[in-house]
């Protein structure tokens, strides 16, 4: 199973909504239970979309049982903080935190975000033939790349995301050794802490969603004043919509920085695709988003996406850090902190043999089974398509007969196969039931 999303068997109808949302066709509904394959899924979280009775959801830890633990500590991402109007600001999500014996570390994720946008701007004004540069920002963004469009991960900034990046600084800063929990908008994020990529382990321990830590919080209604904490830098917050992050690596770009920012993953593959032919010539940056206007959209969030979005389009923020603030980002900067550890490889897909022959015979063989299939794609068979149902037939993973089209093929044959069979009788007896006479 992949890092972001968890199947509940006993809830699913074997309805196949899903199949048909998948993007990387990872979904297989196989003797009426959802089936993932693994190395296909980014866990971009629209199979969760499209299930009506839940049975698909994000892969997260208990909360309940995290909370009951001492010295909980959370990072969590920018959205979790414009979910409810009254904990609106970092430092007052902050204290009502506080007052359930919860720690966050907002305050090192905007120096964070800060170094990622600094390091950010400084590749992308050394890019040469590598731009424009594509976000890191989100998972199922990259994972999709990885899969779909394999040309273009070179273009992949090595930016570590600043999620992992704020634990890296509060460990080194404050000594901190303590397991860091994830407050994730969607099973995207989740994948930081189950399956990270570019790095071989992740800073982060455990993960819940935005969802069920806004719920808790407003179950016991605590009022905050935020005269308890001090102010945190509200930049960072701004990577939740669309167009966040490019503005907040524009602010320093010393030279113009021409970005496209799209959100949705309709959009972004359109967007790709783009790319992938040379039609963006004078791009430097591109912003993508899996969910819709942003990671305000993913399906672990409490709030309307609109409403949250309202929000942060009224939300007063400098862009420009302090000069305290530059030389602390610069410090981090030159420890490298921000790099990282791997670069992004692609994710090649299982092949039909491991010897090129018989791989070669297998791929015709598909290319025979798919030309006397319907092609329609109407996913009666549990597979997205009718090519995916061809793939599975080969690697011995299904049957011809589970297109219903054929099925009833087979069925019409046999059915008249058997009306001429049983119209015939032994020679040993005439139709007329008489004996034929002799000459």
């Amino acid at each position: 199973m992949s890092g972001g999303i968890r199947v509940r068997e006993a809830r699913c109808r074997g309805c196949a909504n899903c199949i048909k949302s998948c993007p990387t066709e990872a979904i297989r509904v196989i003797d009426g239970l959802i089936r993932i394959i693994p190395d296909l899924c980014i866990d971009c979280g629209e199979c969760i979309r499209s299930c009506r009775d839940k049975a698909i959801t994000v892969n997260e830890d208990e909360w309940d049982l995290l909370r009951s633990r001492e010295g909980l500590i959370l990072m969590a991402d920018p959205t979790f903080y414009v979910q409810v109007g009254a904990y609106s600001r970092p430092r007052l999500m902050k204290e009502a935190l506080e007052f359930h014996g919860l720690r966050d570390i907002a305050e090192f994720a905007s120096i964070a975000f800060d170094l990622a946008a600094y390091a950010s701007a400084a590749i992308i004004r050394e890019g040469g033939d590598n731009l424009p540069y594509i976000s890191t920002y989100c998972p199922a963004v990259i994972r999709l790349i990885q899969i779909n469009f394999p040309e273009l991960v070179g273009r992949i900034l090595p930016v570590e995301s600043p999620l992992e990046t704020a634990v890296t600084i509060w460990r080194n800063a404050t000594g901190g050794k303590e397991k860091v929990t994830l407050v994730a908008p969607c099973p995207a994020k989740a994948t930081l802490v189950r399956n990270p990529v570019g790095r071989g382990k992740s800073s982060l321990e455990y993960v819940v969603s935005v969802k069920k830590v806004i719920r808790d919080l407003l179950a016991y209604n605590v009022k905050v004043t935020g005269t308890k904490t001090r102010a945190i830098s509200r930049r960072w917050l701004l990577w939740s919509i669309t167009g966040g992050e490019a503005r907040h690596i524009s602010s320093f770009s010393d030279k113009g920085l021409t970005s496209v920012a799209v959100s949705g993953l309709r959009n972004t593959m359109d967007l790709l695709n783009e790319l992938e032919l040379g039609r963006l010539g004078g791009v430097d940056f591109i912003e993508c988003r899996a969910c819709d206007l942003g990671c305000i959209g993913g399906t672990g969030t409490y709030e309307s996406r609109f409403l949250s979005q309202l929000r942060l389009e009224n939300i007063e923020t400098e862009w420009l850090p302090s000069h305290e603030e530059m030389e602390e980002i610069r410090s981090w900067y030159d420890k490298g902190i921000w790099r990282l550890d791997n670069p992004i490889q692609v994710k090649e897909r299982l092949p039909l043999s491991q010897d090129l022959g018989e791989a070669m015979a297998k791929l015709r063989e598909m290319d025979a089974i798919y030309a006397g299939l319907p092609h329609i794609d109407c996913g009666s068979c549990g597979r997205p398509s009718c090519r995916a149902l061809a793939e599975d037939i080969v690697r011995g993973q299904g049957d011809e007969t589970d297109c219903i089209f054929k099925l009833r093929e087979r069925i019409t044959a046999l059915s008249g196969e058997i009306r001429s069979l049983s119209s015939k009788l032994p020679h040993t007896l005439h139709p007329s039931g008489k004996r034929r006479q002799g000459t």
